[in-house]
């Protein structure tokens, strides 16, 4: 009799143990095809940025410099590796073109371009996905390292190799700064 007991308990620590991994495995799974989903996002929006730096390079040759940091930008949002590094490098890109989009506000010819309209809006399409990805990739994040870190999911985690910790896709520095906003009228004086 207490032979069965003692197979039936470890028959059902077992199970257990497959389970929890197979739960594991699962949700890092989802955390990597997340992960994928961002890349696809990215590639897109990286294809899409030389495009359009082409349609205004003639129409902003007094802003070269704007254009140069949006290459720049690109590239090395294109080959960075890991998710903090390319997270920091894709949130420079998104600045930098933030700034792009604001100087392309001084060129009323650009503005009336149907074809840079259209990338314009392609990006900022392209940009909303990847916001969107970023929000489910930290989301599955979380669930995953929850499950890793709870009593005694934990045991299987640490026993098991390739159950590491994943990082979450984070804002820069820079993008966690409230912008100051200057409200005040001032009157030019004229003599």
């Amino acid at each position: 009799m207490i032979g069965w007991i003692l197979l039936g308990t470890v028959i059902l620590f077992l199970m257990w143990v497959i389970i929890t991994y197979n739960n594991l495995i699962s949700l890092r799974n989802n955390v990597q095809n997340a992960w994928k989903q961002i890349d696809v996002q990215l590639k897109r929006r990286h294809d899409l940025i030389p495009n359009l730096v082409s349609a205004v390079k003639g129409a902003m040759e007094f802003e070269q410099d704007t254009l140069e940091k949006v290459i720049s930008a690109r590239a090395k949002a294109v080959s960075s590796v890991g998710a903090q590094e390319k997270a920091g490098a894709e949130n420079m890109l998104t600045q930098t073109l933030g700034k792009l989009f604001a100087v392309m506000e001084n060129y009323p010819d650009l503005k009336s371009n149907v074809n840079i309209m259209q990338l314009q809006e392609e990006l900022t399409s392209t940009e909303n996905k990847i916001s969107f990805s970023r929000q489910l990739f930290n989301d599955l994040v979380a669930n995953y390292r929850i499950r890793q870190e709870v009593f005694p999911n934990t045991i299987i985690a640490s026993v098991f190799s390739g159950f590491r910790k994943e990082e979450y896709f984070e804002a820069s520095a820079a993008d966690r700064t409230v912008p100051i906003v200057d409200t005040s009228i001032r009157k030019s004086h004229t003599c």
